[in-house]
């Protein structure tokens, strides 16, 4: 199973990182589910990547070092497609 974690050189000094991903994302939709109460989400599917993929988009072009061949390869994209969503998010 591939789970994301933080390389330890991406983690602050002194401190841990235990909770993946998965953990985290599912911790954060838990919250917003809760913080809405009795409203409805209509969206919550686009909300989430509209807050996902951009740092996720910045962080592999960072990794990366600005090259879009290799990040849309690491993210399994089409490079044209990754130019499309770092236009529409205003990265590049």
């Amino acid at each position: 199973m591939n789970t994301l974690q933080p390389s330890p050189a991406a983690i602050e000094p002194g401190k841990a990182v235990s909770a993946t991903l998965r953990d985290v994302v599912a911790q954060s939709v838990r919250r917003y589910l809760h913080d809405l109460c009795d409203h409805q989400a209509d969206d919550l599917y686009e909300v989430v990547l509209r807050e996902i993929e951009p740092p996720l988009l910045r962080e592999v072009m960072r990794h990366h070092d600005g090259n879009q061949s290799r990040a849309a390869a690491t993210l399994g994209l089409n490079r044209a497609t990754l130019r499309k969503k770092l236009r529409a998010y205003g990265i590049v």
